[in-house]
């Protein structure tokens, strides 16, 4: 049997001192899951400190497409350029990855998350921080309880019960559901531009009534080098748009049949 391709799409912005320890995880998984095929899509949205060039560099052996905005655009964009690029490349049996380029994501999980869709055949594996015995650690209290907040804000405002994570970029998608989305919504899905993207593609996915399954998952912020890119109350501030034109969304799927 063919092994099932696996793309990872991750966004990165000036990303140069996470780049090392986030090629030498992809090669990890390609050396360890033999019994998949990966590609990586690297989304460079606007670095200015060599991040594509130092990925190429590092990722020799591996087959890594780059994609480059020449200005920070978001991270919502990012995914767009990478689902856009996989329009009409994907097949059924195919299975897509957004993750994180900043190693806050642990590749371990992806492990049990390919196996939620290969074995248990779910749509949609989401990790969970938030899941039992998931977490967050070395993160500052405000910011655990904002995600908290949030969290519940999108639940009752969306009308999505029976999720725990709603912005987590870690996500594993069976290849029929990105193809859905893209004939629905066009070959980018996503038109929000920031890291409320997630939340977005979340809403689109349960309209179509896709299968989620959450897997536990520690975030831990230490292994990321530099800051985050993510600013907490812009991003809350940007829900509210979501829930503007989220029916919207419901009118275009029930159009598309």
């Amino acid at each position: 049997m063919t092994p099932r391709k696996v793309y990872l799409i991750t966004p990165v912005l000036n990303e140069a001192p996470n780049i090392p320890d986030l090629v030498a995880g992809w090669k990890h998984l390609v050396a360890e899951l033999n019994d998949f095929r990966f590609g990586f899509i690297l989304v460079d949205d606007g670095s200015t400190d060599g991040t594509a060039a130092l990925a190429r560099q590092h990722a020799a052996g591996l087959e890594l497409t780059v994609l480059s905005h020449e200005t920070n655009k978001g991270p919502g964009y990012a995914f767009g350029t990478g689902f856009g690029h996989l329009h009409g490349r994907l097949e059924d049996s195919d299975i897509v990855v957004t993750i994180e380029g900043d190693n806050t994501s642990r590749l371990e999980t992806l492990k049990i998350m390919l196996g939620r869709i290969t074995r248990e055949n779910a749509d949609v594996a989401f990790a969970s921080p938030h899941a039992y015995g998931g977490g967050i650690v070395n993160t500052s209290w405000w910011r655990v309880l904002a995600s908290h907040a949030a969290s519940a804000l999108t639940k009752m405002a969306l009308s999505i019960h029976g999720i725990l994570t709603f912005s987590s970029f870690f996500r594993a998608y069976q290849a029929h559901v990105i193809i859905k989305l893209q004939k629905i919504y066009g070959p980018r899905i996503l038109e929000f531009n920031g890291f409320e993207c997630m939340i977005e593609l979340l809403k689109k996915i349960v309209l179509q009534g896709f299968t989620i399954s959450e897997v536990p998952m520690k975030l831990d912020t230490s292994m990321r080098k530099g800051k985050s890119k993510l600013k907490m109350m812009k991003t809350i501030r940007r829900y509210f748009h979501i829930f503007l034109v989220s029916s919207r969304w419901k009118k275009t799927a029930k159009a598309a049949g």
